[in-house]
């Protein structure tokens, strides 16, 4: 089963972009261009990722984070961001990863892997009615 991944952000060159690099990595890649747009592909579509630009019209990357987070905050969120010094304001709104542009791709796959890993793994110990152990 082909992982789904939500990736928002404004610039169509970067989603074009970023978007190619995970289909060739075997990812079924949701595209949006807003935060109205991330918030509606993520309700219809429950990617098991999200790569959240900050900088976009309508609902700001935060915005959407938070709204998002109202419906599913098991789904790991990588905020992807051209904004210097946004590393305290993620750590607080408890985002799971952060990277400034221009991206490391190879990086971003790594964690992008990690973090589906261990979604899958909270998911599975959730299921089991096993409580989450801190760090899994």
């Amino acid at each position: 089963m082909r992982r789904q991944v939500l990736l928002a952000d404004d610039d169509e060159s970067v989603r074009k972009m970023v978007g190619r690099v995970l289909e060739s990595e075997g990812y079924e890649v949701v595209t949006a261009g807003s935060g109205r747009e991330a918030i509606g592909r993520f309700l219809g579509a429950s990617p098991d990722l999200i790569l959240l630009d900050l900088n976009m019209p309508d609902h700001d990357g935060w915005e959407a984070f938070d709204v998002i987070g109202q419906f599913a905050p098991g789904v790991p969120v990588i905020v992807i961001t051209a904004r210097p010094n946004q590393q305290e304001r993620a750590i607080r709104a408890g985002v799971d990863g952060l990277m400034e542009k221009p991206l490391d791709l190879p990086l971003l796959l790594q964690t992008m892997d990690q973090l589906m890993s261990r979604s899958v793994k909270r998911q599975s110990v959730q299921l089991a009615g096993v409580p989450i152990a801190a760090g899994v």
